[in-house]
């Protein structure tokens, strides 16, 4: 396994950016992606999870950074999204009455 799988310059056995592909758990231009971490984005459940899993596959330093970073947006992202949605229910839920109060 090599930290190429998991950014997202990566792609068909080869870097995007025309880099040689490191032997170590380490890259300068490393770009984590949460696709490959969670294939299934309802797999994700918060930053710990990602940070574990990185260290499980041996990130250290500024590649695990990185990846804590990614998967803080990723979590903080979501729960925009979640927020967003429940307020799209509460406002189907209203009837027309309720809203014409507001």
């Amino acid at each position: 396994m090599t930290v190429c799988e998991f950014c997202d310059h990566y792609q068909r056995g080869e870097c995007r950016l025309g880099l040689n592909l490191p032997k170590k758990m380490a890259c300068v231009e490393f770009h984590p992606g949460i696709d490959q971490f969670c294939s299934d984005p309802r797999d994700f459940v918060d930053t710990n999870q990602i940070t574990k899993m990185a260290q499980f596959f041996g990130f250290q330093k500024t590649e695990l950074k990185k990846i804590r970073l990614m998967a803080t947006r990723e979590e903080g992202a979501r729960a925009e999204r979640e927020l967003e949605s429940a307020d799209a229910l509460k406002q189907a839920l209203l009837t027309p009455s309720q809203i014409e109060t507001r």
